[in-house]
């Protein structure tokens, strides 16, 4: 320790070469700060986002609030200003340097003893004024028109994708993020289906929750609202103008919270019709397929089971079919698999209570078959088992 002591003392500069030491590290720190960050401006990779407001918005109710916030941040502005004009005035003509000598009799001054009357209350008018706007929006909010035809749309989180229900027309939408290869720069900004919503008409949303707890979040809606296993909430919105609007899931559900992104699509109202009409036609033409009498074969049913999979049972089986024990248990080399094809069946139909298993009767039978099939033979599993459709309606 001596030995190292003493090393270290020859190494340090000496008081007279401290100075220059300094000022060359002080240097070389600047010079490479700079570099730094000429470097990442150059950079072509080096995408700054500058925007500082909110988005434009793209409803009614939502185009207030931004008037509001607007409204706050210009009386704010203005108030900023005239206090740093006093401080500023203040710190150059009453200092020191000038002679200035400081009243000691401020506090007996008129103003001494009533600024602290009248700043607060003129204050407190401002946020009134701002509060009595804000109530007045707020209401807007949460109360759903009541007295006029509204389209209905129910939306439910899952664990951790989005489903989409339009309660008049029967259609429903699934809506998942796209893996990064595949979204590019949109990456967990994209889904691969949308909520397709008409512009110029009223629209309710009823919120809830298959299993933990969500939020349903889009800035230019002015929308956010909890959704709630077991419950259900409503908030609305009224679209002037189309567009596509991207927002996510608000609240912390799990693991794979941040592969929760919301893109609404808001299309003129005849292009909406066009667009459920057609989403009615493919949902007739999928059933239809499904209750052909027909035997597939199982690279037929593999392949459609894989596409299934993929976007319905990975987010927590994984791709890899490992699952993310406990709360998701493995299915390769699972006992499942090579167990009964009734049992597979069954929680596959009808859900595990209990667990975040949740029931995918709501798929076709040729879904189904297709599903299973794949389960029971990928990943190593080669049970060799083919699952018909004819086998799901009879389990069901």
């Amino acid at each position: 320790m001596i030995d190292h002591h003493i090393k270290y003392q020859q190494s340090c500069p000496t008081p007279a070469d401290s100075s220059e030491a300094s000022t060359g590290y002080l240097s070389k720190g600047i010079g490479g700060l700079a570099l730094s960050i000429s470097g990442l401006l150059a950079a072509s990779s080096v995408h700054a986002e500058y925007g500082i407001n909110f988005p434009e918005p793209a409803a009614g109710v939502a185009r207030e609030i931004y008037n509001i916030h607007m409204l706050t941040m210009q009386i704010t502005t203005v108030l900023l200003i005239i206090v740093f004009a006093f401080v500023f005035y203040s710190i150059y003509f009453h200092r020191k340097s000038r002679g200035f000598e400081a009243d000691q009799n401020f506090h007996k001054s008129w103003f001494g003893q009533w600024s602290w009357v009248i700043v607060p209350v003129m204050v407190l008018g401002v946020d009134l004024t701002i509060a009595g706007k804000a109530d007045a929006v707020l209401k807007k909010v949460w109360e759903v028109p009541k007295d006029e035809k509204l389209l209905d749309v129910k939306v439910t989180g899952h664990q951790w994708w989005w489903e989409y229900d339009y309660i008049d027309s029967g259609v429903k939408v699934e809506s998942r993020y796209i893996p990064e290869e595949e979204s590019g720069d949109l990456y967990l900004r994209e889904v691969d289906n949308r909520l397709v919503l008409p512009t110029h008409t009223k629209i309710r949303f009823l919120h809830t929750s298959a299993d933990v707890l969500h939020a349903f979040w889009v800035p230019e809606l002015a929308v956010k609202k909890d959704a709630i296993p077991g419950y259900i909430t409503e908030t609305w919105a009224e679209l002037d103008r189309e567009g596509v609007f991207r927002g996510q899931c608000a609240e912390l559900c799990g693991t794979w919270h941040s592969r929760m992104p919301i893109v609404v699509e808001a299309v003129s109202p005849e292009r909406f019709a066009a667009w459920t009409e057609e989403q009615k036609a493919l949902k007739l033409a999928a059933l239809a397929e499904a209750s052909v009498d027909k035997q597939w074969s199982m690279d037929e049913l593999m392949e459609r089971g894989k596409t299934l999979y993929d976007s319905k049972c990975a987010a927590c089986h994984q791709i890899t079919g490992l699952g993310l024990p406990p709360a998701f248990p493995a299915l390769k080399g699972s006992p499942m698999m090579a167990g009964p094809i009734a049992d597979h069946l069954d929680i596959v139909i009808n859900g595990k209570p209990g667990t975040a298993m949740q029931a995918w009767g709501t798929l076709n039978d040729l879904e189904i078959a297709a599903l299973v099939t794949y389960e029971r033979n990928a990943w190593d599993n080669n049970t060799g088992d083919v699952v018909q459709p004819a086998d799901v309606k009879q389990a069901r």
